[in-house]
């Protein structure tokens, strides 16, 4: 560090010396406030070493207003959008002056509006004289803010280059070690029967009703701003969430989903956006992963059946192309394309008619991207309705066959795949 060999043994040690880290995964303690998160292990104290709250709040709104981060500092951090989360755990690492500071995958949960906030501000930390390491799979962001890029494959150093001496393409070959091609597999306009049907749709704290179709055959974009439903109209169908008014119709006959199980027995899959909070059991094997929802399929006379659990979790991590060196290898220690593999893996199990994937591509490479994007394609021309939750337009738009635009809990606007442009979309999720 500035010229000096340094060995810190721990986080700790680290930031006394000046170099921060935002972790992909949020590491902030959710039932303290905003502003016992931004300062943890160095809150102010009066001379009777209290911790002075006053001071505390006026501190941390000095470092949210420099992030522009819109948050109450008395907040508790788990009422906090998930994208509102990451900007505190940004703050959090900047309130310490640091010299250094690292990101990983900054904006796995955040719009396009606010990336954009964050870039810019990056932009002036560099020009106030931090030093930053950027760690992200978009590569659009890595060309925007980075002066020069260094590509690792399979735990490898591969190279560096000057940003301003490569093109995205290269930098992809570099990643992937061959030639990608398209990122989306071309579309169908065969599209089958309605599936599913939802009419009138209410979710809680909102007045909206919302009505829509999902026909067989046809993969149905849901875009939207970050809080703006999508997720929740999603789950509400689901039965992981309850709704207010509504009815959902499978087929053509009404249905009444109180649970997921219910929901699996009608043969509904549900990718969540946060995969390894509310999608895979972390400690347990891609065996156990994969088979957790159809127990039933994989057990004899009600005992587990080993052959037929090794049956099901070799087939899909086959078919997958799992990077695993067993079905017995714990899922928390896999990449998080892997890990997002091996969560298709599980809902592809029960043999769905109809796959909810919310975020289906967040925080993995361009390889494993391309991949699920084709393997949606391939479930959708075989019958399976799929609807397609994500922030990133680009993927809304080279995957949907019908988009769907949600603001403030309410679906505002349809587009066809062929009138869709990402102004339009951005119009509409703005409330415009």
């Amino acid at each position: 560090m500035d010229g000096q060999p340094i060995t810190p043994a721990n986080p700790r040690e680290a930031l006394a010396l000046g170099i921060a880290i935002v972790y992909q995964e949020l590491s902030m303690v959710p039932t303290l406030t905003v502003a016992e998160n931004i300062f943890p292990g160095h809150l102010p104290t009066n001379r009777f070493g209290m911790v002075n709250y006053r001071q505390l709040y006026q501190n941390a709104a000095q470092v949210l207003e420099k992030m522009q981060v819109h948050v109450n500092p008395r907040a508790l951090v788990e009422t906090l959008s998930i994208a509102n989360q990451q900007l505190v755990e940004i703050s959090k690492a900047l309130s310490s002056n640091c010299k250094v500071l690292i990101l990983d995958e900054p904006t796995s949960a955040l719009t396009d509006t606010e990336a954009d906030r964050l870039l810019k501000l990056l932009h002036r930390l560099a020009l106030e004289g931090v030093s930053i390491l950027y760690i992200s799979h978009k590569l659009n962001e890595v060309f925007t803010l980075a002066h020069r890029i260094t590509v690792l494959r399979d735990g490898r150093y591969i190279g560096t280059e000057k940003t301003a001496d490569v093109t995205p393409d290269q930098i992809i070959r570099m990643m992937v070690g061959r030639e990608l091609g398209a990122m989306y597999p071309s579309k169908t306009n065969q599209v089958g029967s309605p599936l599913l049907e939802v009419q009138d749709l209410t979710l809680p704290n909102s007045k909206a009703r919302n009505s829509f179709k999902l026909n067989q055959g046809e993969i149905l974009g849901f875009a939207g701003l970050i809080g703006s439903g999508r997720s929740e109209l999603a789950r509400s169908v689901f039965g992981a969430d309850s709704k207010v008014a509504g009815r959902i119709f499978l087929n053509g006959s009404p249905v009444d989903f109180r649970s997921p199980q219910d929901a699996i027995k009608h043969g509904l899959g549900y990718l969540p956006e946060d995969r390894k909070a509310a999608g895979l059991f972390l400690e347990m094997s891609i065996r156990l992963n994969i088979e957790a929802a159809v127990i039933s399929k994989v057990s004899t006379n009600g005992f587990l059946s080993p052959t037929k659990e090794r049956t099901l979790a070799e087939r899909y991590v086959q078919q997958l192309a799992i990077s695993t060196p067993g079905i017995e290898q714990e899922v928390r220690r896999l990449s998080g394309g892997n890990q997002q593999k091996t969560l298709v893996a599980k809902w592809l199990a029960i043999k769905p008619n109809i796959l909810i994937v919310d975020e289906p591509t967040r925080g993995i490479d361009v390889g494993a991207k391309k991949e699920i994007h084709f393997l949606l394609r391939q479930l959708a021309e075989s019958g399976v309705g799929i609807i397609i939750i994500s922030s990133e337009l680009p993927e809304i738009l080279g995957m949907s066959d019908r988009i769907l635009v949600m603001h403030e809990s309410a679906i505002v606007a349809e587009y066809t795949a062929e009138e869709a442009t990402e102004e339009k979309i951005i119009r509409s999720a703005s409330g415009q």
